[in-house]
């Protein structure tokens, strides 16, 4: 089966762009928040939550990425052409990342990172939350990953990339082109934590996507990549039959 995939760099929608430009904005009042509240937190422990926090982010960017790459369809109603799709395009065409825009590329991370940073603005701070520093660090550093994880992702397919970029990349502080190239070799079941990839080695090395989808067809009966299972197969045509001598001729 073939999947037509995009050649062309795809135009940002307008709720991308409102989706970015509110994000920054929730960012910068979120960061102010953690500046006041952080008379009442050690330097350390603000540090160790923004680590967390970006550790986070790859753990989401890698259960979103195995959701999508193994469960679903392309035809499933809402989630197959919003979401599905375009995780199946890229196995197919992974340039076709690189020929999107600053806002295509980022826009639906974005959304989906407003009403978390929404929420935390609500977040009490001072005296009477001497941890609120702590966990608004921790709230801004994972949607600042969220945020970051189809930039890097993009980065890490391109040939050319800024110096910064390359240095940040050969130091594994963000997703790095060689240890992506991992999950591009079929059949696509490693490597799906795509912010940092600091927690592909460790989740390989105990199972842990392998043994959710033993799980989940345990519990459903769902088999995992189904799709890609039940693509139809190229039957070899039989050879024409060749009949039998007539032993009686003489």
């Amino acid at each position: 089966m073939s999947v037509a995939t995009s050649t062309q760099a795809r135009p940002a929608q307008w709720q991308e762009k409102l989706g970015v430009v509110l994000f920054f904005v929730l960012c910068a009042l979120l960061a102010r928040r953690v500046l006041q509240a952080a008379g009442s937190q050690t330097v350390v422990m603000i540090a160790v939550s923004a680590v967390l926090g970006f550790v986070t982010a790859d753990l989401v960017s890698g259960l979103v990425h195995w959701l999508f790459d193994t469960w679903f369809a392309r035809t499933t109603p809402v989630l197959g052409k919003t979401f599905v799709t375009p995780f199946r395009v890229h196995h197919e065409d992974p340039l076709d990342i690189t020929r999107h825009g600053f806002v295509a590329t980022n826009g639906h991370n974005c959304l989906v990172s407003v009403p978390v940073l929404a929420l935390a603005l609500l977040l009490p701070s001072g005296p009477e939350a001497p941890w609120a520093s702590s966990a608004l660090t921790f709230v801004l550093m994972l949607c600042l990953g969220v945020f970051g994880t189809n930039q890097f992702h993009k980065w890490s397919h391109m040939q050319n990339v800024s110096p910064l970029v390359s240095w940040l990349q050969e130091r594994g502080i963000i997703l790095g082109r060689e240890h992506h190239d991992v999950h591009h070799t079929a059949p696509h079941t490693s490597h799906y934590c795509i912010t940092t990839g600091w927690l592909n080695r460790p989740l390989e090395a105990i199972g842990f996507f392998d043994g959710m989808e033993k799980l989940i067809t345990a519990v459903t009966g769902l088999q995992p990549r189904e799709e890609t299972m039940n693509l139809p197969a190229v039957t070899p045509e039989a050879p024409e039959s060749t009949p039998a001598p007539d032993l009686a001729t003489p």
